[in-house]
């Protein structure tokens, strides 16, 4: 007793079943993580100036693409799972049953983004600084999915914090132990072991820290919040990954994903210091939604219509008194006295023509 509780166990099983629907703990986590990442990242992004709602706009393109290049990279990476003889090829669409490439899901779900950025006449690098920190927490919930599966741990260590995993049973598939239920508790000879998914979990959340700290410190835009967090996740991801003891690929004796966390931390910190020239953050204009902006040829609002009023409130108040009292009314032309005068003076000479002509 003392041993197991020294130790983290694991849960029995990582699906539940209501009724006929499989709740699968896996799925739920990933779920989860998109929802936080899509909530925080519509957040970021209205706080830098964006446009409300373009964040959930974006992820309709960004997350199918990205759970469809998360599925390939790991189909792609570890073939002989699916293709291999006495498998079967089918199970490479059974995404449920876990099986995402992180890179894979990145690149493919940037594609989605970049069509969607595209459409809304937004900068993409703005876009993936809004949301760059939101992603690396989706990645740690979704390592509690590796935790129901009882997948991606290490080796044997007698750590006060080793997880136990147990032997699983599933009658109706042998071979897929994934569904299975760990009856009696019955340890795996190489329990416990390093819970390598929660110490990428751990790290994940350091990553997203410090992306949020390095963000508001220094104003990181053009890209550079996102590729902080590459260059961080991958960091950890490099040393996490050489702990852990499920079947992998390895090139020149390092496994894939060891090679592809060098790679791109490389890449990231190029991009991190060159991004840097291009000045602070984009200019807030960009970030307003093509559909938000006003047509350049729309006519003034109501409210600049009164601005003659607005600007007479600046003058002194005895001209607004001049201004305001009403013109003297000028005589009519014919109470003048030079036209009575010229009337006077026409009527007398018709007079005297008039006698004339009778003499």
């Amino acid at each position: 007793m003392s041993a197991f509780l020294a130790t983290i166990p694991s849960p029995d099983r990582g699906v539940w079943h209501l009724g006929p629907i499989p709740l699968r703990a896996y799925a739920l986590c990933i779920i989860a993580g998109i929802i936080v990442a899509i909530w925080w990242g519509e957040r970021r992004w209205v706080a830098r100036g964006g446009t409300k709602g373009t964040v959930i706009d974006i992820a309709v393109f960004a997350v199918p693409f990205g759970l469809v290049g998360g599925r390939l990279y790991h189909v792609i990476t570890d073939p002989e799972l699916y293709f291999t003889e006495g498998r079967n090829p089918w199970k490479a669409f059974a995404i449920w049953d876990g099986g995402l490439g992180i890179w894979g899901a990145i690149a493919l779900g940037a594609v989605g983004a970049l069509i969607a950025c595209r459409r809304r006449g937004i900068p993409l690098p703005a876009m993936a600084d809004a949301v760059a920190p939101g992603i690396v927490v989706a990645q740690a919930i979704g390592r509690l999915g590796n935790y129901f599966n009882q997948e991606l741990y290490g080796a044997h260590t007698d750590l006060p914090w080793g997880l136990e995993v147990y032997q699983r049973f599933n009658p109706e598939d042998p071979d897929n132990l994934l569904n299975g239920v760990a009856t009696g508790h019955i340890p795996l000879p190489e329990s416990p072991v390093h819970p390598t998914f929660l110490y990428e979990l751990i790290w994940n959340l350091l990553v997203a820290a410090l992306v949020v700290w390095a963000d508001r410190k220094f104003k990181l835009g053009h890209g550079r919040a996102f590729a902080l967090y590459v260059a961080g996740y991958t960091a950890g991801r490099g040393w996490i990954e050489m702990m852990r003891t499920d079947t992998a690929n390895h090139i020149l004796g390092l496994r894939v994903n060891v090679w592809t966390s060098i790679l791109l931390f490389a890449g990231a910190v190029a991009y991190f210091v060159i991004a840097a020239r291009r000045g602070p953050r984009e200019a807030l204009e960009t970030l307003v939604s093509k559909d938000a902006r006003p047509a350049p040829d729309s006519p003034p609002s109501d409210a600049s219509v009164p601005a003659a009023d607005s600007a007479s409130a600046d003058e002194p108040e005895h001209a607004k008194v001049a201004a305001e009292a009403p013109a003297p009314e000028k005589p009519a032309a014919s109470e003048t006295p030079a036209s009575a005068s010229s009337s006077s003076s026409t009527s007398t000479s018709a007079e005297e023509q008039k006698k004339t002509d009778k003499s």
